[in-house]
């Protein structure tokens, strides 16, 4: 493939570098300043020069072949839906446009990723680096084959995001109305492989009530691992909810769940029940029903193990004393809590998601917690943060995250910004501290200095304990999203999102944010 297009790019530090999931995140991001530019940037991943005519959508520049996780279609639909906000019209020719594309994409998941063909997908790297005990991308060398709860979580949140794509096309075009029962039923099979296959292959841990990958031998023997980390957190977003006119409009979403009750009449489900309604009559597709939702979330809210001060941590702090071991061919794994850096060279030595804060998965977590509290409403709590004793409603935990994430930003009590930690400017440096003291003086440190204090970093992700930014100091991509939340939050009210719904026109603020 040659190329030669104006593409926004992660960093200039590797540049060119694109990288697919990396720029879905970018177009949500600018599509509050510039939307005809984040969607230039999504259809052109999508037109004939990039994806592959077997579907894939290239990874990035030096292995198109990787796998990133599916966001594309969901970065569309926000794109889209933001767009309409602005412009006070909707681009459906945009829409159906894409659409089509990503018929052809996730088929290709479906195809290559789903070796068995039961719903359960593998991917292999999936953009989160060393987060799993061995490489996620060499499992086959390790004489089996990795079964992950976050590529079988991305894929049934890619199915319904295209149910809410189908259904925005269908209210004015009947041609996208098979494709809402097409996608259900994709969510359906995907939801039933996680949750309710038998003891020894479900990723879902009844004891533990958390989602963890398993590894499958070739003798068809399989392990959990065992590690907490945001893995078993991904599950959590693959959440959707139909406003009550949307399933008055298209019966076939219940006539698709009672074939399947007839279908399979023994199937005890444990994933929730789209038949149920909630707040406002509205239906919800999701992986969790209300019982298992409350013990992921007691576990991500706990400060011992996801809830950091800053957001939430990519593997649980619980690792840091208590590493995850796993034995296999004689050679042992292990997993520790690294709240910054990794401390080895493995997975090619720039692999941090060992403990930081990353912004694209919080982003995501946020909007789910939103998602379920427009079906659970007012009534559903949880305790926040656990162990508290408070209890708190799925927005105000919603908000309250996205408040950590905007903290690493701004300056606390003390006067501090998180985001620029201790580190003096330059004074560390033998190469620098004599040559510009006569600048900086012998005690300025960017906090304070007028030069620095009030020009922000948007770091590629975050120290999972004190919110320092930590990696490429100038990753001004998905770290922008911290923008998107102080938006969301800005314009929305508990009661204007349960009035509206999650996807209902949302209002815009012009002139600024708070």
């Amino acid at each position: 493939m040659n190329n030669c297009d104006v593409i926004s790019m992660p960093d200039k530090w590797e540049y060119p570098w694109y990288a697919a999931w990396d720029l879905a995140f970018h177009a949500m991001a600018f599509s509050l300043v510039d939307p005809s530019f984040a969607k230039q940037q999504l259809s052109l991943m999508l037109s004939s020069r990039y994806l592959h005519p077997n579907g894939q959508i290239p990874a990035y520049e030096w292995n198109f072949g990787d796998v990133n996780p599916p966001v594309h279609a969901w970065a569309t639909y926000l794109v889209y839906l933001t767009d309409a906000s602005l412009h006070g019209q909707s681009d459906h020719q945009w829409l159906k446009q894409s659409f089509h594309k990503l018929l052809i994409n996730f088929t290709w998941w479906v195809n290559r990723k789903d070796a068995d063909d039961n719903s359960v997908f593998q991917g292999g790297f999936l953009g989160l680096d060393n987060i799993g005990i061995f490489d996620r991308t060499e499992s086959t060398e390790m004489g089996g084959r990795l079964e992950q709860a976050d590529g079988t979580a991305w894929m049934a949140f890619y199915a319904q995001t295209m149910v809410n794509i189908a259904v925005e096309l269908a209210r004015s075009d009947e041609t996208y109305r098979e494709y809402i029962a097409k996608f259900i039923r994709h969510f359906l099979r995907i939801a039933n492989a996680m949750i309710n296959r038998n003891a020894s292959e479900s990723m879902w841990d009844e004891e533990e009530g958390f989602f963890y990958d398993v590894f499958r031998k070739s003798d068809g023997s399989s392990n959990r691992l065992k590690v907490r980390s945001m893995v078993g957190l991904i599950p959590l977003c693959a959440v959707h909810v139909f406003e009550q006119d949307v399933v008055e409009q298209f019966p076939e979403i219940g006539d698709i769940l009672q074939r399947m009750r007839d279908r399979f009449p023994d199937q005890q489900s444990s994933f929730h029940d789209i038949s149920l309604k909630g707040y406002a009559n509205r239906q919800m597709m999701s992986a969790l029903d209300e019982t298992n939702l409350r013990r992921v979330l007691a576990i991500m809210l706990d400060p011992d193990e996801f809830l950091s001060d800053h957001g939430i941590r990519s593997i649980s702090k619980r690792h840091e004393s208590d590493p995850y071991r796993f034995v296999h061919n004689q050679q042992e794994f292990v997993v520790q809590y690294l709240p910054a850096e990794s401390d080895s060279g493995m997975f090619g030595g720039n692999s941090n998601w060992r403990g930081p804060i990353w912004m694209p998965v919080n982003f995501a977590i946020i909007r789910s917690l939103t998602v379920y509290y427009t079906y659970y409403g007012n009534d559903f709590k949880v305790e926040f943060p656990t162990g508290s004793g408070q209890m708190a409603n799925l927005y105000e935990i919603a908000e309250n995250l996205a408040d950590r994430l905007v903290s690493i930003f701004t300056r606390n009590t003390e006067g501090l910004r998180p985001v620029f930690g201790s580190q003096q400017t330059f004074q560390g440096d033998p190469h620098w501290k004599d040559r510009l003291r006569p600048i900086f003086g012998s005690q300025q440190t960017f906090q304070n200095d007028p030069n620095w204090k009030d020009h922000l970093l948007f770091y590629e992700y975050f120290h999972g304990d004190n919110g320092a930014g930590i990696g490429a100091s100038h990753q001004t991509g998905w770290s922008g999203l911290v923008v998107n939340l102080t938006h969301y939050f800005a314009v929305n009210t508990q009661e204007s999102l349960l009035a509206r719904g999650p996807t209902g026109p949302a209002p815009h603020v012009h002139q600024g944010v708070r």
